[in-house]
């Protein structure tokens, strides 16, 4: 799969669609929350809890594959405080004793079908009363505009994600081809093109010219013995 096809998959598994549905919790300090989400894969898969802060500060909380084993936390966040639980239709995250640095937006993920979804938010504010809202027309733009842009930025996360795994998988593939090459050079060590230079053995043919045969001179020839000579008178 191309890098492109990555990141417009991954950008599309999260823009696609309206914003979740989202509500607003408030709580007073020392008081302990349990929050939810609806679990839509239905099947063992990676499920994850996330918190933004400050508008723009993402975290992991803790995550868990099966709604029956015990969840991993991330760093900065423990079993004292934060207890993951689940079954076939929430997910649930129960935080204990609140305090003003647990206000923020929670959600969950899933990774489904090789795309991550979420479910819906919620925006815990540890402050005074329960006050919960859904989104909709008289919803306040700050949360509007803050739901997208932590949507946006975790798709930014994806993509460059996806560009350092396509860009390994490049690196690997390049590596295995080398080592394809050199073993097919080992099986055909005979080669003529792998031979070295210095292992040729060179041998001299001498051609001798044929020698030629001599005629002996016309004056060295011998006189026929058998010659008549005559006189005339």
């Amino acid at each position: 799969m191309s890098v492109f096809t990555v990141i417009t998959v991954l950008f599309l598994s999260w823009t696609s669609g309206s914003v979740p549905e989202s509500q607003t919790v408030e709580v007073q300090p020392g008081e302990n929350i349990t929050l939810s989400c609806i679990n839509k894969a239905g099947s063992a898969t990676q499920t994850e809890w996330f918190r933004v802060t400050n508008r723009t500060k993402a975290s992991c909380i803790s995550s868990m594959f099966e709604h029956d084993e015990t969840a991993s936390f991330c760093d900065g966040f423990g079993k004292e405080k934060y207890e993951m639980m689940a079954n076939t239709s929430k997910i649930f995250l129960h935080i204990k004793d609140l305090d003003f640095s647990d206000s923020g937006l929670y959600f969950c993920g899933f990774y489904l079908n090789a795309h991550t979804v979420i479910s819906e938010t919620t925006y815990l504010n540890v402050q005074g009363k329960h006050v919960i809202w859904t989104i909709g027309e008289n919803e306040p733009d700050g949360i509007k505009i803050l739901i997208i842009a932590v949507l946006g930025g975790l798709s930014g996360v994806l993509a460059i994600v996806a560009i350092a795994l396509a860009v390994k998988i490049r690196k690997l593939q390049t590596a295995v081809n080398e080592e394809l090459q050199q073993e097919r050079n080992k099986v055909n060590p005979h080669t003529f093109c792998n031979v070295p230079s210095d292992n040729l053995t060179y041998a001299a043919i001498n051609f001798q010219a044929k020698p030629k045969r001599k005629r002996r001179p016309a004056s060295g020839r011998e006189i026929e013995p058998n010659v008549v000579y005559a006189a005339t008178r």
